[in-house]
């Protein structure tokens, strides 16, 4: 209980429940005072109706004709008990009516005065009420007092009062108990997630926050943060398989240099065969500088550090560019490549980076679709400029086509054919970054890999390239 008053869920319902019981009391008190004040004004109506009666009899019939009502009315069997009348001479002695002296009254406004009474219940006992009456002044000093005791509209309010301050607790009570209610279920779905958290710190990634179906806005955070420990999750597997394939990839040329080095040491000194090895060492440091260079291009991808300094480019240009280069790469292997695209297709980009994402493309096209044509598109439509690499080699099974992009993933076990497994990641890291995305698609026979970007408008496009 010491900690469940200590947290924010409690404080919070806490507040909740002082506006609410400040609200419900304020409701009882306006119902209260309401009711009193329509008691108040119902029987000074009442008192103000009986005066008009009896001043109208008073100028029809004179004072006797007056004396004779009050009389009966005042000792009539079927008298409301509650009325009170009194006529008095110009001294205040009583000459009729059911009070047997002019009461010790205190004026409550003009006309108006209240004074003590002694009234007698139905069980016959003589109780003292308050009572409220109205004076009229007749001829030559003669008064008539109408008023009624408040013993009925005393009872009423002592009920009403009564049943209020038991509704009053009644709903502090309900209100206690759904605060502490509604703080224990919060407290309890913050415990959830408290204890998965502690799990995972322990290093149990596969801990996931409870859901409960509901649907509000506690299933809404435990769904992101299972969805945030499941890329987390991915993550730590994939940083798990790259330094796998850092150790198989970097690790055999850095043994491959340095037993060449250490063979052409112990060897007979040969100015030619120092020169062949120094070669060789030069072509593997080579070969580990592109990946070193591959890795740093996908994390400065991946950071958006290059966003700031991103502009308008053609992106069609830029595909016919990068195709013109490997056009004698594919003759030499005996494939074809053709491009079609747009005249103009602008996009808010790195031409750096672009260029690079479409030279992996077409590179494993070339690499894995040793004979047939490769075809390179890129178009734009409703607002997205799509570039398309299609090869009519092996293709990739449909439940590898997402880890393919992961770094250094490559489907031959054996990894013999030449590369890191860094292209493809490096085509996401940079569509990514342009606000695109990179997927690969059936060719039917063969690969299809998609990159689409949003287009930018051509009239942001430098002026020599519009012209063109």
């Amino acid at each position: 209980m010491g900690r469940l008053l200590r947290t924010n869920a409690f404080r919070l319902a806490a507040l909740y429940f002082a506006l609410f019981a400040a609200s419900v009391l304020a409701l009882l008190a306006f119902i209260y005072f309401s009711t009193a004040d329509f008691i108040e004004r119902q029987t000074e109506a009442t008192i103000d109706a009986e005066i008009t009666g009896l001043r109208e009899q008073y100028g029809d019939r004179g004072l006797p004709g007056l004396l004779e009502i009050v009389h009966a009315r005042s000792t009539a069997l079927h008298n409301n008990s509650s009325t009170l009348y009194l006529v008095t001479d110009a001294a205040l002695n009583p000459i009729a009516g059911n009070l047997s002296s002019w009461p010790r009254a205190r004026q409550i406004r003009p006309g108006w005065i209240g004074f003590p009474v002694e009234v007698r219940t139905r069980q016959g006992d003589v109780v003292e009420s308050d009572a409220l009456a109205s004076v009229f002044v007749l001829h030559d000093g003669f008064r008539l007092l109408v008023g009624r005791d408040l013993r009925d509209a005393s009872a009423f309010r002592s009920r009403i009062t009564h049943t209020l301050g038991w509704s009053a607790l009644l709903t502090l009570a309900l209100g206690v108990a759904g605060g502490l209610f509604m703080t224990r279920n919060m407290l309890r779905r913050v415990e959830a997630v408290n204890r998965t958290s502690e799990r995972i710190i322990r290093g149990d990634l596969t801990q996931r926050v409870p859901l409960t179906g509901s649907g509000d806005e506690f299933d809404q955070l435990a769904g992101n943060l299972n969805a945030m420990l499941d890329r987390i999750e991915r993550l730590m597997l994939g940083m798990r398989q790259v330094t796998d394939n850092i150790a198989h990839d970097l690790r055999t040329p850095l043994s491959r240099l340095r037993a060449r080095l250490e063979v052409t040491l112990l060897e007979r000194p040969d100015a030619g065969r120092y020169g062949e090895a120094l070669r060789e060492t030069i072509t593997e440091a080579d070969r580990l500088l592109v990946t070193f260079n591959a890795l740093l291009n996908i994390a400065e991808a991946e950071a958006g550090s290059r966003r700031e300094t991103m502009g308008v480019v053609d992106l069609a240009e830029i595909a016919r560019s990068v195709a013109e280069l490997y056009e004698p790469v594919a003759d030499e292997k005996g494939q074809s490549l053709t491009v079609d695209s747009d005249a103009v297709l602008p996009v808010q980009g790195d031409r750096h980076l672009l260029s690079q994402a479409i030279a992996n493309l077409l590179d494993n096209a070339l690499k894995y679709a040793p004979a047939g044509a490769i075809a390179l598109h890129a178009h734009g439509a409703d607002g997205t400029a799509r570039l398309e690499v299609a090869d009519s080699g092996p293709g990739v099974p449909a439940d590898r086509r997402e880890a393919v992009f992961d770094r250094f993933v490559r489907l031959e076990g054996s990894r013999s054919t030449p590369g890191n497994g860094l292209g493809l990641s490096l085509v996401r890291a940079v569509a990514r970054l342009h606000g695109g995305e990179a997927r690969l698609e059936d060719n039917n026979p063969g690969l299809k890999a998609v990159l689409t970007l949003p287009m930018a408008d051509s009239r942001s496009l430098p002026a020599t390239r519009n012209a063109a």
